[in-house]
């Protein structure tokens, strides 16, 4: 594989943890866009944020997001 687009991929990976890992932080603090879908801004269900504390969207938006990335 080209050298290049491994070193984008990663690259592309790495700001998504980033910003998975700032959301949460804001969201333990209580911060703006605590339970705010990441795409569409609406809630994200209590159930998820337990579930998954560091997801920034919402079920419908999250199932868009990886069929659009795949």
């Amino acid at each position: 594989m080209d050298e290049k687009f491994l070193e984008q991929a990663s690259d592309l990976e790495q700001a998504r943890r980033d910003e998975a890992l700032r959301l949460f932080r804001a969201r333990a603090q209580g911060g703006p866009g605590r339970d705010d879908c990441k795409d569409c801004g609406e809630d994200i269900p209590p159930a998820r944020r337990v579930a998954a504390p560091s997801a920034i969207r919402c079920i419908a938006c999250q199932t868009i997001f990886e069929r659009i990335c795949k």
